[in-house]
């Protein structure tokens, strides 16, 4: 609630676009100063006008009123700057969480990430099914190597043109190991091979590269080699199909034995048909999936899987799932290499709108190899726009300090001291070798796959490159983007207003047990109970059981015991509810007149309820602990009412009623 408070305030005192009604000079008007803080007629209005979401008129009550609640934030905030509350450490770590989540919009090209979010939304209403052979090869590899993989993968994909079969040459050639069939381990029975097909995925299950390939390729076509981390992939599309999105199914599996014979098979088959013709007649598929299921890990819950998407399971039994058309359809059996299946659909997720799916998309593309596109072209951008320009000789000087120690994390950058040549410059400044030396110290864990020392640096000065320039655009976001300093200002301001406002009213309310009982003490009259019963409200669901329930009450029977004796077989056929009760509280008390005893029965449509009134309570002041929720709120707005005066008191505020009038 608090959260929600702070959130609220931040929002109301927050920019907004500037209004037309005034002209610029009019704008640069000082309105009020509050604490040697001068405030223009134009920063007031936006903020007011931002803030009246209701398109109402403007007059001169409103704006008063609007006044004197902005002049009580600005107070509060220059009473936490005086207080040093914007120097805590744990302020300056929390505004700076914030600004880096501001931040980050303004740091990637969003004209990227708008294309890669729309491309992944129409990916996602397409389940593709597809068959891979990869040939392996490290991503940071020699040109040799690359080379050798590359043509190894050029000459797989001409032999698959020229008539061999994709699923015969995955088997033979793919580095894939589950493409083949694996042999038994002390871990793990043997495994039969997927000869290269990957079943049904969609957007986001796959890396980005290999996703681009699959669904740039028509069914029954191969594509050109694809290159991923994992080496270069050829890919094969088998199916192409609308979108399952999540599924929720119960199924009837009817399991194959290993090693099956003939006969086996027959009356496996059989089994499943029997299975199926008692669900066409009527049967309970429940008790279909007790019968007749060898799923014994769902034969109890009515053959219910989890919920599902398309990757989930084998693509035999997702081409049959997506075939169901409406809620409670069963498929006919079908066969996979687990066995004969039946399967009902219970419920289904669709893909949903563009707009509903937006910020799932977003997360998944920031976290998701493709994210770095949008950061490669901020980069790109940023060079040319601060002029970035290298110096490939100062960096050749710099890798002749550079020995092996970089690859066991052990490299000393004092030998790179006084090497104040520039590696670059970015907007005029020179990065040196120097700078870099104190950086690749910093990064130099983790190196030690790198080829060469060579290649390490150069891996480490990539990203330098690109953190120098990160860092340069976020130290300048404050001056280029004025919506993002004001954007910065709310946020600081708000999270002190929060932190002084717990402190001053929220905790304070609930920690000064004195003073809110005196409070309560001055403010009795404000606290009171208009007469009241107490009562005891029961309800029976089974008309047959009313006359028991009545008897046992007039024999002043526990309540335990009461329902304990009533409830043996369900839970649900009496309840009892004990309270006081004014008019208006409840519409049983309220239709039984007051007075000590037994109501006669109340019907309802699915129910008898009878009151047990054992007390009338005369009118009467509210003990602290009967209302506490709402004293403490009540005191909380005392405090802050008298928390204002003693600013008001401490701090100067001067109004300009003329640039007021005039804004009318």
């Amino acid at each position: 609630m608090k959260a929600k408070s702070a959130l609220i305030l931040i929002m109301l005192f927050s920019s907004a676009t500037s209004s037309p009604l005034f002209s610029q000079s009019q704008k640069d008007d000082i309105l009020v100063t509050v604490a040697g803080e001068k405030i223009s007629a134009g920063e007031f209005l936006n903020i007011y006008t931002k803030n009246n979401v209701n398109n109402q008129v403007i007059d001169k009550k409103s704006l008063e009123d609007y006044l004197e609640l902005y002049i009580n934030f600005k107070l509060k905030v220059k009473e936490a700057e005086d207080l040093g509350m914007d120097t805590v450490k744990s302020f300056i770590q929390e505004l700076n969480g914030y600004r880096t989540q501001l931040a980050q919009p303004y740091l990637t090209d969003e004209s990227v990430t708008d294309q890669l979010m729309k491309e992944a939304y129409d990916r996602m209403l397409t389940d593709i099914r597809a068959s891979h052979i990869l040939v392996r090869v490290a991503p940071d590899a020699g040109a040799a190597d690359t080379l050798s993989a590359f043509n190894k993968i050029l000459d797989i994909r001409k032999q698959i043109i020229n008539g061999k079969d994709f699923a015969e040459m995955a088997v033979t050639y793919s580095d894939d190991p589950s493409s083949k069939d694996r042999p038994s381990s002390p871990n793990r029975p043997p495994m039969k091979g997927n000869k290269g097909d990957l079943g049904y995925f969609t957007v986001f299950d796959m890396v980005y590269p290999f996703e681009n390939g699959a669904y740039q390729t028509s069914p029954g076509e191969v594509s050109k080699p694809v290159r991923t981390d994992f080496g270069y992939h050829l890919i094969k599309v088998t199916d192409r199909k609308k979108a399952l999105g999540k599924v929720m199914v119960a199924h009837v599996l009817v399991i194959f034995p290993e090693n099956a014979t003939h006969e086996d098979s027959i009356r496996l088959q059989e089994k499943a048909s029997a299975a199926y013709n008692e669900i066409l007649s009527g049967k309970d598929f429940a008790e279909v999936v007790r019968k007749y299921s060898d799923d014994k890990g769902t034969s109890e819950k009515g053959g219910i899987l989890p919920w599902f998407g398309v990757n989930r399971m084998i693509p035999e039994f997702i081409a049959q799932v997506s075939k169901i058309e409406k809620i409670d359809d069963v498929t006919p059996p079908f066969l996979t290499t687990y066995g004969w299946h039946i399967v009902k659909l219970l419920d289904k997720k669709e893909i949903g709108t563009f707009e509903e799916r937006t910020a799932e998309i977003k997360q998944k593309i920031s976290r998701n190899d493709r994210g770095n596109l949008s950061k490669d072209k901020f980069i790109n951008n940023m060079k040319t726009i601060y002029d970035y320009r290298e110096y490939p000789d100062n960096l050749k000087a710099f890798d002749a300090v550079v020995d092996d120690s970089l690859l066991t994390a052990s490299w000393n950058p004092s030998v790179a001291k006084g090497m104040t040549k520039p590696l670059f410059t970015l907007d005029g400044m020179d990065y040196t070798q120097e700078d870099f030396a104190g950086y690749l110290a910093k990064n130099q864990k983790n190196l030690s796959s790198e080829p060469s020392v060579k290649e390490a640096v150069s891996k480490v000065f990539k990203k330098y490159t690109e953190e120098m320039i990160i860092r340069y655009e976020d130290s300048r976001l404050e001056k280029k983007y004025p919506e993002f300093r004001m954007l910065m200002k709310e946020y600081r301001d708000g999270i002190l207003l929060f932190e002084l406002t717990d402190k001053k009213i929220w905790s304070k309310a609930i920690q000064d047990t004195l003073g809110l009982q005196n409070y309560y003490e001055t403010h009795k009259d404000n606290y009171t109970w208009a007469e009241r019963i107490d009562a005891t409200i029961y309800t029976v669901t089974s008309a047959d059981v009313v006359k028991t329930v009545r008897k046992l009450v007039r024999k002043n029977t526990l309540k335990n015991d009461i329902l304990s004796q009533i409830n043996q077989d369900s839970l649900m056929i009496l309840t009892i509810v004990n309270d006081k009760y004014e008019r208006g509280d409840n519409e049983l008390t309220d239709s039984v007149e007051w007075k000590v005893g037994m109501s006669s029965n109340i019907v309802n449509e699915d129910s008898t309820s009878f009151v047990m009134i054992h007390q009338i309570l005369p009118p009467g002041y509210k003990l602290l602990s009967e209302a506490r929720g709402i004293i403490t709120a009540d005191y909380q707005n005392y405090l802050e009412k008298e928390w204002i005066k003693d600013l008001r008191a401490k701090y100067p505020v001067e109004i300009n009623y003329t640039v007021l009038d005039s804004i009318k």
